[in-house]
């Protein structure tokens, strides 16, 4: 006897309000396509506020969101559900996309790119204007109501030949570029998250600037706003601040110890 399980979905609901500062007019852009049905793709560097734009939108917008980080073993099923047997039952488990389109709720695919391209077609028909989810298994076609809203982000820095997505995908999304904010907007961020003095944010964010031009000397991505916040929080545990400069930050940036030098001596010129 097959059963259908039906998850819960409140579980993905964002109570409180994500702190959010806008770097442009993404949030307007955003509420747009949201209306109009449209998909969202957000591209920029990694720890640049993607996935907290998302979480914001989902608590703007009073709905829930279902992450997805995708993944070069993520299957179609690990999307759209699949049957487990229990006791004497085959019992149907929904995928996040499917839990999603069901629900009406937002479906964030995190670095889609990183899944197989065999993977991501499923998404072709919920992301034009058909906006419909075909589960093969359970021989059912799922409109999506008009509150579903899939959007997906991916890291232009990291993408290559094989690493890419194609024509027939993007072309069907609304896209969002994102990068770290501007310093004083940045440094604001970074004080609030981070609960330290601005000053001291402030520094920190210089620090960031100056590992982001090591990307011409073979470093593959600068400090991230994710990463300053990171080491900011290790000071409210008593490390002084060149420790938390360099277990927070440049050891998680390379392995590389030319490179490690150049920003120990970054640090050691600002603290």
């Amino acid at each position: 006897m097959k059963i259908l399980n039906q998850q819960p979905i409140e579980e993905h609901r964002i109570a409180l309000e994500p702190f959010y500062l806008p770097q442009a007019n993404e949030i307007d852009l955003a509420l747009a396509a949201y209306h109009e049905q449209l998909p969202l793709l957000l591209k920029g560097p990694t720890g640049c506020g993607k996935t907290r734009f998302m979480r914001y939108l989902a608590w703007r917008l009073g709905l829930p969101l279902v992450t997805v980080s995708c993944h070069d073993d993520l299957s179609t099923s690990d999307l759209i559900g699949r049957y487990l047997v229990r006791g004497m039952e085959a019992v149907w488990v929904d995928g996040p996309l499917t839990l999603a389109v069901r629900h009406g709720a937002i479906c964030y695919l995190d670095e889609i790119v990183e899944a197989r391209k065999d993977t991501t077609v499923v998404i072709h028909p919920l992301a034009d204007d058909r906006r419909e989810l075909p589960v093969e298994k359970l021989g059912v076609l799922y409109a999506a109501p008009p509150e579903f809203m899939l959007a997906v982000s991916y890291n232009p820095g990291y993408q290559s030949v094989l690493k890419d997505l194609k024509p027939s995908t993007r072309q069907r999304f609304v896209s969002l570029t994102f990068d770290y904010p501007p310093p004083e907007l940045e440094t604001r961020i970074v004080k609030q998250e981070g609960r330290i003095a601005e000053d001291l944010a402030a520094s920190l964010v210089k620090l960031a600037t100056m590992t982001r031009s090591l990307k011409e000397s073979g470093l593959a991505e600068g400090a991230s706003t994710r990463l300053l916040i990171q080491a900011a929080r290790l000071l409210q545990h008593g490390l002084d601040i060149r420790t938390a400069c360099r277990a927070g930050i440049i050891e998680s940036l390379t392995d590389d110890p030319e490179l490690l030098g150049a920003m120990e001596e970054m640090v050691q010129s600002i603290f």
